[in-house]
């Protein structure tokens, strides 16, 4: 299996840094735009998609600005890769934006990279800042 590379992708997002925080960190907010359905027990998310599941462990998170979880493999071990997203607010500007890292095989990049634009084009479709 070859390693994945890491990358980041910013949105700007015209919502308050609290509101996304509940769409980024609860299962409930993150089965509106994220995936289709998400469970939760303790740190440990069920990510639901059609017929695929995925299990993930939160490893951390600072209330308002970021949440980060981390793949699980078949085994439930941790896997060497996560996910986080991000919440930025400009100083200055107040202007808010999203900023997601995570991985993907080489050849499957560009993909993901319109996977997550996609997804965030949802989040904004959800909360009204289309």
């Amino acid at each position: 299996m070859s390693d994945k590379v890491k990358y980041e992708l910013e949105f700007p997002i015209h919502a308050s840094t609290s509101m996304l925080y509940n769409y980024i960190s609860t299962p409930s907010g993150l089965s509106e735009w994220f995936a289709d359905n998400v469970n939760s027990r303790g740190e440990l998310f069920t990510f639901i998609w059609d017929d695929s599941e995925e299990k993930a462990k939160l490893i951390s998170k600072r209330t308002g600005e970021r949440i980060k979880f981390r793949w699980l493999d078949e085994d439930g071990n941790d896997s060497e890769y996560f996910f986080e997203i991000k919440i930025e607010e400009d100083e200055i500007t107040k202007d808010v934006s999203i900023v997601v890292i995570d991985f993907a095989e080489e050849d499957e990049l560009e993909e993901s990279k319109l996977l997550w634009e996609n997804q965030i084009s949802d989040l904004k479709h959800v909360i009204g800042s289309v």
